[in-house]
């Protein structure tokens, strides 16, 4: 405990989760803003090459701004970005452009040059967070964003999505939980920033395959984790299958997926940077649970008090099992 006689964590300060946010503060000095971008890019399991129609929870448009739209150019992307979060978060001057949409990786590396330089050229772009599948990389690649990584911010953030085969072959993600881990160890051996995603609720998963999951990624070198809980998209494959047979999804409602959460931090590596621990999309696109319309804001502030309330913290089980 410090002077005040709270807990002072392993990652500096007194949340109760390696937060991304304060990380960021530590490591900048100030707020950076990440603005999104949608660079045109599709993916292997939407074009053909191994699959169509993506992964079957997937529809872009219900996470991209309204400024982020690929008949824009990546710079007016940006600069309509720079001017959304100016009035919003007036004390932001530096960001991060954010290749979101698809697989932002999925093209020949002279193209995608192009792309990140055209981003990195802005003034006020510090570096960039490139999110893609970890079948969409390669050793050439890897070892150009080793380069890129020694003048600038960079995180390469992989869709992991589950740790099993047999989900990810139900949801049409069309590539192996072993090809992620290649990704990862690759990535992160380059001295890389490495970031990985989640989702929890996929169907055929139980709880505790869930929460095993904890114990699988803490062993990976990761920087950065993000998770979802699973929500039923509009327009998506598995809109359809949930309207034939929502019997057969098991999706979390608010307070048990509180208490997972936090279950699931309790086991998670604490050097672990937790930048999200849900997923919040326009009502307009749900077509499953709403939480009541809970905002993202407000779901982290009841988190942070369920995790006082149970004395708990991130990295708590994770570190008794080490003992």
């Amino acid at each position: 405990m410090n002077k005040s006689g709270k807990h002072r964590f392993p990652w500096g300060h007194e949340r109760r989760f390696n937060a991304y946010s304060n990380y960021f503060r530590s490591l900048f000095g100030e707020r950076v803003q990440k603005l999104s971008v949608d660079a045109g890019f599709t993916c292997p399991n939407r074009d053909g090459s191994l699959a169509y129609g993506g992964c079957s929870y997937c529809n872009n448009d219900a996470f991209n701004p309204s400024y982020c739209t690929a008949q824009k150019g990546i710079k007016e992307q940006l600069e309509l970005g720079m001017e959304f979060h100016r009035k919003r978060y007036r004390k932001a001057k530096k960001y991060l452009a954010y290749f979101q949409a698809y697989s932002n990786t999925y093209a020949p590396l002279d193209h995608l040059k192009k792309l990140y330089n055209e981003a990195l050229e802005l003034p006020g772009i510090i570096g960039l967070v490139i999110g893609t599948r970890p079948d969409c990389v390669d050793e050439e690649k890897l070892d150009y964003f080793r380069e890129l990584s020694e003048k600038a911010y960079l995180i390469i953030e992989y869709g992991i999505e589950s740790c099993y085969n047999n989900t990810l072959e139900l949801i049409n993600r069309q590539h192996s939980f072993e090809k992620s881990l290649w990704a990862i160890e690759a990535t992160a051996a380059r001295g890389i920033r490495t970031g990985g995603h989640l989702i929890f609720g996929l169907p055929g998963e139980s709880r505790d395959d869930m929460l095993k999951e904890a114990e699988i990624l803490s062993a990976l070198p990761l920087n950065n984790v993000k998770f979802h809980q699973l929500q039923i998209i509009k327009g998506t494959e598995m809109a359809k299958q949930y309207k034939e047979n929502p019997g057969s999804f098991e999706l979390f409602e608010w307070e048990e997926y509180r208490e997972f959460i936090i279950d699931f931090i309790e086991r998670l590596n604490p050097a672990f940077i937790v930048e999200r621990v849900s997923g919040e999309a326009p009502p307009k696109f749900i077509a499953g649970p709403r939480w009541d319309l809970k905002r993202s804001d407000n779901v982290l502030e009841l988190f942070e008090k369920r995790l006082e309330e149970r004395n708990s913290w991130q990295g708590k089980k994770y570190i008794e099992g080490k003992k």
